[in-house]
């Protein structure tokens, strides 16, 4: 552990953008709806009703800019 680990600053938002992307896909799953059509109609419109207050999980994603989690996504996506 003498070495000194270096993380790009993009790479630590894209590792906590797929957390909550993650989290709140499972909490509207627990919910009973269909995470995806949910997580795409908020991401599409806008409107954070899209997404259920259920244990946070409309704070959690409105924590990272829409365009920014578009980004993370297709980075993600594309790697």
């Amino acid at each position: 552990m003498d070495n000194t680990s270096l993380f790009k600053v993009s790479d630590l938002e894209v590792a906590n953008a797929k957390l909550i992307l993650k989290e709140v896909y499972q909490l509207l799953e627990e919910r009973g709806y269909n995470a995806i059509n949910q997580i795409v109609g908020y991401l599409i419109s806008g409107d954070p009703g899209y997404i259920s207050s259920y244990k946070g999980a409309r704070d959690k994603i409105v924590s990272i800019e829409r365009a920014d989690l578009l980004a993370y996504i297709l980075k993600d996506y594309l790697q």
